[in-house]
């Protein structure tokens, strides 16, 4: 049993009706049909916008059109996403929450710092929210910047419920501008996502249309021979891995079936659009509140400089991409002069789709929308970490992913055929702790290559790959981002204004390894699915190190509700303070975390389908 089945106790076909369409609407009293949807832009209609201490909200069923086809959304004040809710920082926040819905219900407010019976996790921190009655969240606002809130009950957020939350700093915004817009970008599905994550169990590439071709043989063939190209096939084949396995849910269609990307519930025909005059400095909040899509986000013909980071004032850094994984947040300043449209741009990891917006003088504006880039291949770096930019093969001298893999000799790695990468024989690797950038994944002049011990757990069939020496660069945009000719935000960028909030060091630290089956669609923490694992321990007020290490070939944000990470530099410095950090495939990522938040927490992939499938945590700080 996952941690939200102990809660929801919605029969399936009850389910499936207020998922799957207009016939589910006669079995609840009072659901309007083609009832206010998703936000509209411009001067005529806008998001409802709630201010002040003292809210209202409702979560039921309403009928929502994101593709031409009516659909039952989980919806907040009948709106997706849910209002936008503004607190100011000091004050003192009342919100009664009534469900509606015939199933229990929860909201979490994700990055807020609030006392653990209030956090809205299910099963963790509270009951949750039965069918008919109201709950009430009441906490004091510690905080300032840009937040979301969802459910925390098995795929509600998937459906709908999760919006936005901009609390007021005391003092007032750091950096100064004339305009804002909130963006959140999203995924949707007509689909019921119950049915989505059944079919993931029964074959987890089953929307992965990115895969290898007959074209792209013939392109290796090419490039590499035909020695070649078999060789990196018959690798890919043993490991019963694909090399294009970026996202659980794609855009591509598959009897009818796909993601939808939304920008403020609007899907790219719509074309949400936020208004600006030419000159003046426009403030864009984005929110990634999809339920499993990591985006890459631009703006052509505009310079981002990011200004804050998870809620937290960043030092000021100009880039023109993005990349936002899921539940990260990211403030932006843009100065448009020219009387000219520009379209926000947000392609989804995978290349199978975007999520697109527009900032226009005027309504009805629109410009050119940049085509989907090409996907590459994992490289050697995914897979192996540091031991693959050994081989000189990661990706950096072939920008498309292809022909990366060509010139090896696996037959002198065992550990290639899936898990037993553990095995590679590493004796002939002393001395090489010093090599720069270029050759060693990222490691830190004169930082010793980690080297990681795998827990008995991790052995056994819901683990099918291990990272034996895993990366510890910061500065790599991710796969499909590198060496696109385009300056990329990563996090060794990012420089939380203020530094740390504790100064001590850390007394202890934790280590526990993202690992997963991507055939059988397992994920977990050390091998352990969250029904099979004990909570992890915090004493209460001491100062540890969390060591997060990617055993997977997919990203992973990780969330830990109630307390902020204090992500470290590869050489133990201080970079930024974040309530989601992406730990990218075979990377190791270290930060540290003060336990001043006393109860029971959970910590989890973010990526909604692998928490659900089993990587997620207790955590207990007592």
């Amino acid at each position: 049993m996952n941690h939200d089945e102990r809660s929801n106790n919605m029969p399936d076909p009850v389910r499936r009706r207020l998922l799957c369409g207009l016939g589910a609407l006669g079995a609840y009293a009072g659901l309007t049909p083609y009832a206010p949807l998703a936000w509209a832009a411009g001067e005529t209609e806008s998001p409802q916008v709630l201010r002040g201490t003292e809210f209202h909200l409702e979560i039921a069923p309403t009928t929502v059109n994101m593709t031409g086809v009516p659909r039952i959304a989980t919806a907040v004040n009948r709106q997706v996403p849910a209002p936008i809710l503004h607190w100011r920082q000091g004050d003192t926040i009342t919100l009664r929450v009534t469900n509606q819905l015939p199933a229990i219900s929860s909201i979490h407010w994700h990055g807020i710092l609030v006392p653990a019976g209030m956090d809205g996790v299910p099963g963790l921190s509270f009951n949750g929210i039965a069918p008919g009655e109201t709950f009430i969240y009441r906490f004091p606002v510690k905080q300032s910047g840009t937040y979301w809130y969802h459910s925390h009950s098995r795929f509600q957020e998937q459906s709908g419920l999760y919006g936005p939350l901009i609390i007021e700093p005391q003092g007032g915004e750091r950096v100064r501008s004339d305009r804002e817009h909130v963006v959140m970008l999203s995924d949707w599905t007509d689909d019921d996502p119950e049915s989505l994550f059944a079919k993931l169990k029964k074959s987890s590439d089953f929307f992965n249309f990115n895969q290898p071709t007959v074209d792209n043989f013939m392109r290796d063939i090419a490039k590499m021979g035909l020695a070649g190209a078999i060789e990196m096939r018959s690798m890919w084949n043993q490991m019963r891995m694909l090399p294009t396995d970026f996202s659980d849910i794609t855009g591509a269609t598959r009897s009818g079936v796909s993601f939808t990307y939304l920008v403020n519930g609007h899907s790219p025909p719509m074309n949400w659009t936020g208004l600006f005059r030419p000159g003046e400095r426009v403030r864009l909040r984005f929110i990634n509140g999809s339920a499993t899509t990591i985006f890459d986000v631009r703006i052509p013909g505009l310079k981002m400089t990011v200004i804050a980071a998870d809620g937290q004032d960043v030092e000021p850094v100009t880039v023109d991409e993005i990349r936002m994984s899921v539940a990260e947040t990211y403030d932006v300043l843009v100065e448009p002069h020219d009387d000219r449209a520009y379209t926000i741009f947000a392609q989804s990891i995978d290349r199978t789709g975007y999520a697109r917006g527009t900032l226009a003088p005027r309504t009805g504006m629109q410009a050119d929308v940049p085509k989907v880039d090409q996907a590459q291949w994992l490289s050697m770096t995914d897979m192996m970490g540091a031991m693959g930019s050994m081989s000189g093969m990661d990706g950096k001298e072939e920008p498309q992913g292809k022909g990366q893999m060509s010139g090896m000799d696996h037959s002198a790695m065992p550990g290639m055929n899936r898990a037993g990468m553990e095995h590679m024989d590493h004796s002939n690797m002393s001395g090489m702790h010093g090599m720069e950038h270029g050759g060693m994944g990222g490691m830190a002049n004169n930082q010793a290559m980690p080297r990681v011990r795998h827990a008995r757990t991790e052995y056994g069939p819901g683990v099918d790959m291990h990272v034996d020496m895993p990366r510890t660069n910061l500065d790599d945009p991710g796969v499909n981002l590198r060496n696109n000719g385009r300056r990329v935000l990563t996090y060794a960028d990012l420089h939380t204004i203020g530094g740390p909030i504790d100064a001590r060091a850390p007394a202890r630290e934790i280590e526990l390894h993202l690992t997963g089956n991507m055939e059988r669609f397992m994920f977990s923490f050390d091998g352990q699915k969250f029904s099979e694992s004990k909570p992890v321990h915090f004493r209460y007020g001491e100062r540890l190190r969390l060591v997060l290490v990617n055993d997977t070939m997919m990203n992973h944000p990780i969330h830990l509700h109630g307390m902020w990470g204090e992500l470290e530099s590869p050489d133990g410095k201080f970079l930024a303070r974040k309530h989601t950090i992406n730990v990218q495939p075979a990377q190791r990522v270290t930060y540290l975390v003060t336990a001043d938040a006393p109860g029971n927490w959970a910590y989890h992939c973010h990526l909604l389908y692998h928490m659900e499938a089993g990587m997620f945590r207790e955590v207990v700080v007592s």
